[in-house]
């Protein structure tokens, strides 16, 4: 790994808006999946004749922008992907605030409300944060198996999505260490340290170690996934006999086993807690800590505890099910 490197730049003169008023505080909004949210844009005048458009604002992104919604002083239309869910508040006449109905876990990031009139135009910019919790996620067959294509799926496949940066960052300020490395939804490389070891870095600092961008189609490395509120029931179910009657005791009660997206949801949202193992639908066994205790793992800090992939077949354990 190459050391850091800082840009230093110039910060323009901030612009006097003449028609918006900036967000009051700080321009950030959160929210958990399948909640509804508000993002903020308020008109200090209206002109005669203007427009405001609300766009999704991707870095990554190559083409054209991504409109959520054009509005003028009677009427507004939605576009895009977002377009279902989206709307203005209209609260009072001088509001301009968009409304994102069942948020989802990919409606995270920045957003940008820009009034159009005429040949002048301003903005201000609205931060949408999903709540949520970051898993590192790797492959029954091993360490580093996946490409940027199959880390992607291996996280829709258990209810998540590639994590941001910014989200693998925040996992770490509250308590996420993990030695391997994972691809990003940038399409970077990255693993967060706390504890220092030899062999995840050295003597580095504590921090965020980076690979940067790789080749998403050939360099294989595991996945960093990001989950939110689940809307269903979680739950642990003992078995008698185990193992290999999971899926049908799940079954039985109308369920199906749990994915590993809905076991961190439960254990982040619902402080779940259960010290014994459990089969998941990826062939997985897990299990949530909410009170670290000396026979539930001896980790001081409170986590999900995986054994792996065991074999069915000699393995027994309960099984966590999902409706």
């Amino acid at each position: 790994m190459g050391h850091p490197t800082f840009n230093l730049c110039l910060l323009a003169e901030p612009t006097e808006l003449k028609y918006l008023i900036e967000p009051p505080v700080y321009a950030e909004v959160s929210g958990r999946r399948g909640e509804n949210v508000t993002l903020p844009c308020m008109l200090r005048t209206k002109p005669h004749h203007y427009k405001v458009k609300w766009t999704k604002l991707e870095p990554e992104r190559t083409g054209p922008e991504n409109i959520v919604l054009i509005s003028n002083s009677r009427a507004f239309k939605t576009y895009g992907l977002l377009g279902p869910r989206a709307s203005l508040r209209k609260a009072h006449a001088m509001d301009a605030s968009l409304q994102l109905s069942h948020l989802e876990l990919g409606d995270g990031g920045g957003y940008r409300c820009q009034l159009v009139n005429g040949i002048e135009d301003e903005s201000v910019d609205v931060t949408l944060t999903i709540e949520g919790v970051v898993f590192p996620y790797q492959s029954k067959n091993g360490r580093y198996r996946f490409t940027f294509h199959e880390a992607k799926q291996a996280c829709a496949e258990q209810d998540g999505t590639l994590a941001s940066y910014n989200q693998l960052y925040r996992a770490w300020t509250e308590g996420l260490d993990w030695c391997n490395a994972g691809w990003l939804r940038d399409g970077t490389v990255h693993y967060p340290i706390i504890q220092l070891r030899p062999a995840c870095g050295g003597a580095l600092l504590p921090g965020i170690r980076s690979y940067g961008p790789k080749d998403k189609n050939h360099d294989r490395f595991d996945a960093f996934c990001f989950t939110s509120l689940a809307s269903g029931k979680f739950w642990s179910c003992t078995l008698h006999p185990p193992c290999l009657q999971s899926q049908r005791a799940c079954e039985q009660q109308g369920a199906d086993l749990a994915l590993v997206g809905q076991l961190y949801s439960a254990w982040r949202f619902h402080s779940y807690d259960q010290c014994d193992g459990g089969w998941l639908k990826d062939g997985s066994v897990r299990f949530p800590i909410s009170h670290p205790r000396e026979r539930c793992g001896g980790v001081p800090e409170a986590g999900v505890r995986s054994f792996g992939f065991p074999d069915q077949k000699t393995h027994v354990y309960g099984a966590y099910c999902y409706r």
